[in-house]
């Protein structure tokens, strides 16, 4: 992803010391981010959803596009480096070299969010047994009875 990175040249970049939040689930802010060197955790709902370190990855696109809040906190864990685009609505539609690559990554998750959701639902209907083995190996651990301990001779 990092030529991404080249779409990107001539924009601001801000370096953002660790724990910061880039971006605040249920803001506004109209912006992009284009992670040029750090860690950062996209946390929603109190929960961790990722950790990404790759040069090139995008946050905000989402809230940007659908123009809604954003659905995630993006904070990061160690100093960040990244470009921010301030008026990102205006600047995709001025660079649709950079719409397109969006509109693959966005078809790429949403792919893999589907593909995730059939399999959970098979799972939840027993259609999958595979699926259903680390349940069953969990349950069998915790319904085992400890064993006695040998007394030494």
């Amino acid at each position: 992803m990092e030529d991404v990175l080249s779409l990107f040249e001539g924009q601001p970049v801000v370096t953002f010391k660790a724990g910061t939040v880039l971006i605040p689930e249920g803001g506004d802010l109209g912006k992009l981010f284009v992670l040029i060197e750090g860690q950062l955790e996209v946390i929603r709902k109190d929960t961790q959803v990722t950790h990404v370190d790759e040069p090139g990855s995008i946050f905000g696109e989402m809230a940007v596009l659908l123009d809604m809040p954003h659905s995630a906190t993006v904070r990061s864990i160690s100093t960040v480096k990244a470009h921010v685009i301030e008026n990102a609505f205006a600047f995709l539609e001025q660079h649709p070299e950079i719409s397109l690559h969006l509109a693959t990554l966005l078809a790429r998750r949403l792919y893999y969010t589907t593909s995730y959701l059939v399999d959970l639902q098979q799972q939840a209907a027993g259609k999958r047994e595979d699926l259903d083995l680390v349940d069953k190996i969990l349950s069998r651990l915790v319904d085992r009875k400890p064993e006695k301990t040998r007394k030494k001779a």
